[in-house]
């Protein structure tokens, strides 16, 4: 089984380094994926949205055909959306994928390489109405999303929950559930501040 997490400049850290750390621990517990590959249109050292640089495994021109891939969000997606080379190689792995999966405004990229026209979908509380704006994507408040092949997830943080859904889904429930004891991934039940009607909150946010 191969992943693949997509990268590239101002990216969010969380959106793929999160589920990147799942991925490994699934690897190592639960009998989980036998390649987890960082992927960029180059070779060349990426610089995240918060000032993280990284190297990648892969170029594009490199890269292996995918079982599943991961495409997290950030500032850098308002741009990536107009690159032709990144929109190809989302569009020709998702034709082989598996499961091709989003986090956070990573949305607008499978949008953009045609995978998520008539599916249901969200995104980070803030681009919400944007991604309805697009006019045929099913846009529901969730912390995830499954629709076929295509998962969604709300933001950053919320890439850990899609993560561990998508292991449960996979794997089963209790391959998801070593993943989670490892990571010791137990969500805190307190909320700070005035916020939690916020479309943001977790208790606002449900996984589907």
């Amino acid at each position: 089984m191969k992943f693949g997490i997509l990268v590239f400049d101002g990216v969010e850290e969380l959106d793929f380094v999160g589920p990147w750390d799942l991925l490994k621990i699934w690897s190592k517990v639960a009998d989980g994926p036998d390649e987890c590959l960082i992927i960029a249109e180059s070779s060349s050292p990426i610089t995240c949205a918060r000032g993280l640089s990284i190297n990648p495994h892969l170029s594009f021109d490199d890269s292996p055909t995918f079982d599943y891939l991961l495409v997290p969000g950030g500032q850098g997606t308002r741009k990536e959306v107009e690159n032709p080379a990144l929109l190809e190689f989302v569009e020709r792995q998702g034709t082989t994928c598996q499961a091709v999966l989003s986090v956070c405004t990573g949305s607008f990229i499978l949008h953009a390489a045609g995978l998520l026209s008539g599916k249901q979908a969200t995104t980070h509380w803030a681009s919400l109405d944007r991604l309805r704006a697009l006019g045929d994507v099913q846009v529901l408040e969730e912390r995830f999303v499954e629709d076929g092949q295509i998962w969604t997830s709300a933001g950053v943080s919320a890439g850990m929950d899609l993560m561990l859904g998508f292991i449960a889904h996979t794997s089963g429930e209790e391959a998801a559930a070593e993943v989670q004891l490892s990571a010791e991934y137990f969500p805190s039940s307190t909320h700070y501040g005035e916020f939690k009607d916020h479309p943001g909150a977790p208790g606002y946010l449900k996984h589907s």
